[in-house]
């Protein structure tokens, strides 16, 4: 997972300008999908975030854990280190899968297409793009797509909200959702060093799919932030800040006992 932090502060996620011309459902896409990028690296070589930057204050001592959560923690970590390849069948699989679940009325041409840039990655081969969040951040948006498909669409096709000129790329931010809720929970230590990673260890034990669902209720919660906060391409390191203290308040929340019980899980729907 050497390849998940950035260098340069101060860059951030590339993004697509919606195109007023052409419309699928109800919203607007571009089919050349215009990308503009903070800086010349991107995800996982050059994208900083200050949102998934550890802070001085995040610093505790390791929590003890029981061995149901040790067991939960070590498979987490170990679909963390799965990095995508293209070479496993498995692995085309399931991003043909995604495609599948996107654009349910649209053949896909191919792995490697064009086609791909209307979901919101950067260029036409999507493993390009996984390199920031490896194989978890593809079965992510796949659990999203087969658990919440309404509120997935939704996000996709940016149907709700008075929106930017300039948006987020829907794919590429869901990457950047993945590698800031590994960095948060503190999920490549071997025993969690902040509360909110202890906590989301309770969850994980009663829930194998805890971090997945965590995953979608971020990326609702981070689209309704951006729309509070009228938020355009510049703005996005900013946001996913606002989603990241808002996302460690809820979780530790006094008589919360599954993810469910969140407030922002009622953002979701099925």
């Amino acid at each position: 997972m050497d390849d998940r932090g950035g260098g340069g502060g101060g860059s951030f996620v590339a993004v697509r300008r919606i195109s007023h011309s052409l419309e699928r459902g109800n919203a607007c896409h571009s089919t050349s999908a215009e990308v503009v990028a903070g800086s010349a690296a991107w995800l996982g070589r050059g994208l900083s975030c200050v949102c998934v930057q550890r802070r001085e204050s995040d610093d505790f001592p390791s929590f003890d854990l029981t061995p149901a959560q040790e067991e939960c923690l070590q498979r987490l970590q170990n679909r963390i280190d799965i990095a995508y390849d293209s070479s496993i069948p498995e692995h085309r699989d399931a991003l043909r899968a995604l495609w599948n679940a996107s654009f349910p009325e649209e053949e896909l041409h191919s792995l490697i297409s064009e086609q791909w840039k209307e979901m919101g990655w950067q260029g036409k081969d999507p493993s390009t793009d996984f390199r920031g969040g490896g194989f978890i951040s593809l079965e992510n948006l796949l659990f999203f797509a087969r658990n919440f498909p309404k509120s997935f669409q939704d996000l996709l096709q940016k149907r709700e909200g008075d929106r930017s000129a300039w948006e987020y790329p829907f794919a590429v931010a869901g990457v950047n959702i993945t590698f800031m809720l590994i960095q948060m929970l503190d999920l490549e230590a071997v025993k969690p060093r902040t509360i909110v990673g202890a906590t989301f260890l309770k969850f994980l034990a009663e829930n194998e799919s805890a971090f997945d669902l965590l995953y979608c209720i971020t990326f609702k919660l981070m689209d309704q932030q951006w729309l509070s906060m009228q938020a355009s391409y510049m703005d996005f390191n900013t946001v996913m800040k606002a989603t990241r203290r808002q996302l460690e308040r809820e979780l530790l929340l006094e008589d919360i006992t599954r993810l469910e019980e969140l407030p922002s899980y009622s953002l979701l729907a099925r």
